[in-house]
């Protein structure tokens, strides 16, 4: 009777519809399901190389620019995940209409999507997906999934001032930034900086060009299990393809800057 009783709760809770919380210009929407999974819009759609399952998947999406009312290209949008990975997305990218094209998968309660992983949730019930991501580089950080809330929000750097490198930062620390923010900034914070529920911060206590020596760094965001190997290990390796050498060494720099601008409370 207990296993029955289980399994019919189980059951109830894959047939319950989710809701996905739009935050834009002072309002607010939301969106279940059903809703999304019906919109004029949805349609059926093919992703060669998913990030988040490592193969080719399916999924019934919507344009995501089409829940964008009255969002311009110069304003700046966060989506975050139900573990507090917080994904820092410029409109530019998910509203336009050339390269890569940003699509909200919509998972069908009565069809869930398999597991992530042995004795993992799915990537559901809402996932941020592309089409042709090489298209406008995009990275992993740029594929959330398990998304609870979509949010308009000021820049970064209005934001989060302790992000900031110093006024007379080189070029390259400055572009350092910009790549802090495109891979780093959706799961951990600096400074205590961030809205980043999911990683350690990257300054406070130590920073980690202050631990990791010689070409560990590089190895250990190329491939971090190589380094640091356990099962609940989350963060993802970046490539060459990801995140170029250039990129790579401009991040580190931007990290070795900070490291002396650290800010405690």
């Amino acid at each position: 009777m207990k296993a029955l009783l289980l399994a019919l709760l189980v059951l109830g809770g894959t047939a319950q519809a989710a809701q996905l919380e739009i935050h834009l210009n002072g309002g607010q929407r939301n969106w279940s399901s059903g809703e999304l999974l019906s919109h004029p819009q949805a349609r059926d759609i093919e992703i060669d190389e998913d990030v988040s399952y490592k193969r080719p998947m399916r999924y019934r999406a919507v344009p995501i620019s089409v829940l964008l009312d009255g969002v311009s290209a110069g304003d700046h949008l966060q989506a975050v995940a139900q573990d507090g990975f917080a994904a820092e997305l410029p409109a530019a990218t998910l509203l336009a209409r050339e390269g890569a094209k940003a699509w909200l998968a919509i998972e069908d309660p009565q069809h869930p999507w398999p597991p992530l992983a042995k004795d993992k949730p799915s990537a559901g019930p809402f996932y941020l997906v592309w089409t042709d991501p090489a298209a406008s580089q995009i990275g992993p950080e740029q594929w959330p999934f398990q998304i609870a809330r979509i949010r308009q929000l000021a820049a970064v750097e209005q934001r989060f001032p302790a992000l900031l490198p110093a006024a007379d930062a080189s070029a390259e620390v400055q572009a350092g930034f910009a790549a802090y923010q495109k891979n780093c900034m959706a799961c951990h914070r600096l400074n205590g900086a961030g809205d980043a529920e999911f990683g350690p911060d990257l300054n406070i206590p130590h920073n980690p060009t202050e631990y990791f020596t010689g070409e560990f760094l590089h190895q250990y965001i190329r491939d971090p299990q190589s380094l640091r190997r356990w099962p609940q290990g989350r963060m993802p390796g970046f490539s060459e393809q990801t995140l170029s050498a250039m990129e790579l060494e401009q991040l580190i720099g931007y990290l070795q800057h900070m490291a002396q601008r650290k800010i405690t409370r």
